[in-house]
């Protein structure tokens, strides 16, 4: 275990643009790939680094989050130096919650004081990736530099969504480009840009300097304030790019097109995102669910034999007599008797009626969809009742009830 750093997730946000799925709990908290939640994939990310001092900065209803932690990720040992700490905001310094990233860590900076690591590895809880952080530390200690960004090269075209990194032949950070219709490229490549994934590591001294100066001045962000005021004042601010090997999977899941793509890679024959490598577990909270069951229902009367392709399928899921392509699936889900669900991330203790339709639907847990209801296939009938993307899809919240509001106009199959 390193004991020369501190490990210090941002944990806190809303997630405002993954509403309804956030309603009820912090976007780190949301569930993904089946059994996990978000945030799993920063902190296994972060022992497979051999990194296990960690606090996890909350704010934002992070009651499920909390428990999810301590119920997943209760096993290390404090009397070993490692652990995992939820810390909620507390206003400490002031009457302020926290005012952004920055002030986040600059409230909770006296809890580095007994631990005195020589560096902080600050890391988004809301991100899906796979990254071993080992390179980037060594690389960040034999610079020198105050504060080394993670960044991955992406094509130019993606720049207007993206917080573009500028730097010299050496790497060096130069100026920072929100969202850029006119983006600086990488050095000798007109047609890449370096685009930051929010994974900071740094010198403690510094951090601790640059936060008490920047946020003296009102300012609290780490992209948008401290690592601008760092660059042009002085400060040796440098990057680490992360997967140009073709390795490097970093998904940014903070729109429902987004969160739902990152969860369509994982049906895909050979995704980029390998669950099942033994030698990078990624750790989660699982209940004690039986395994998951697939019938042929209504055998005697020429029935339907329960299918997935293509899909994750979690323990405890029952699929009975319908026919799930292309689907995320977490514990306890079933689906009836000719029944399809297509491309469709369904959570835990979802029901799917006898004959109902589902393309392209994020249902959140809890939810019984009736008989005969079709969801994804009309998008005006969807739009009044639901949450519709841009690309059409659809998101029905936890615990909606159809029996309340449409028990007596459950839409037919045409």
């Amino acid at each position: 275990m390193r004991r020369d750093v501190v490990t210090m997730i941002l944990a806190g946000g809303k997630g405002e643009r993954l509403w309804p799925l956030t309603r009820d709990r912090a976007k780190p908290a949301v569930p993904f790939g089946g059994i996990y939640r978000i945030i799993d994939f920063s902190l296994s990310n972060a022992l497979n680094s051999d990194l296990r001092q960690i606090f996890v900065l909350t704010q934002y209803k992070s009651r499920s989050l909390a428990s999810h932690l301590r119920r997943g990720w209760g096993f290390l040992s404090y009397s070993l130096g490692e652990f995992i700490e939820t810390v909620p905001a507390q206003q400490r310094l002031g009457e302020d919650w926290y005012r952004g990233t920055a002030d986040a860590i600059w409230q909770n900076v006296h809890l580095l004081d007994q631990h005195e690591p020589e560096h902080v590895l600050v890391l988004s809880g809301d991100h899906v990736y796979r990254m071993n952080y080992r390179p980037l530390l060594e690389s960040h200690r034999a610079s020198g530099a105050d504060v080394t960004l993670c960044v991955q090269e992406r094509d130019v075209a993606e720049a207007s969504g993206l917080g573009v990194v500028q730097v010299d032949e050496d790497y060096r950070v130069r100026d920072f480009q929100e969202k850029p219709a006119a983006p600086a490229t990488v050095p000798e490549r007109p047609d890449r840009v370096l685009g930051s994934m929010g994974i900071y590591i740094f010198r403690t001294d510094a951090m601790v300097q640059w936060l008490r100066q920047v946020t003296a001045e009102g300012n609290f962000d780490f992209g948008r304030h401290v690592l601008p005021a760092m660059t042009f004042g002085g400060a040796d601010v440098r990057t680490f790019v992360f997967g140009n090997d073709g390795s490097g999977y970093w998904r940014d899941v903070g729109t429902i097109d987004a969160y739902w793509q990152a969860n369509m890679d994982l049906v895909d024959i050979t995704p980029q995102l390998n669950l099942y490598d033994d030698a990078w577990p990624v750790r989660t909270y699982q209940g004690r669910y039986p395994p998951a069951k697939f019938l042929y229902a209504d055998a005697t009367a020429g029935g339907r034999m329960g299918i997935a392709v293509d899909s994750i399928v979690s323990a405890g899921c029952v699929i009975s007599g319908g026919r799930i392509q292309r689907c995320v699936l977490s514990p306890r889900v079933r689906t009836n008797s000719f029944s399809y669900a297509f491309e469709s991330i369904l959570m835990e203790d979802v029901d799917v009626g006898r004959y109902a339709k589902l393309r392209r639907v994020i249902v959140d847990k809890g939810v019984r969809i009736p008989p005969r209801t079709q969801i994804g296939y009309d998008p005006e009938d969807d739009a009044r009742r639901f949450t519709i993307t841009d690309r059409g899809i659809v998101v029905v919240p936890k615990e909606y009830r159809f029996e309340e509001i449409e028990e007596h106009s459950v839409p037919r199959l045409r």
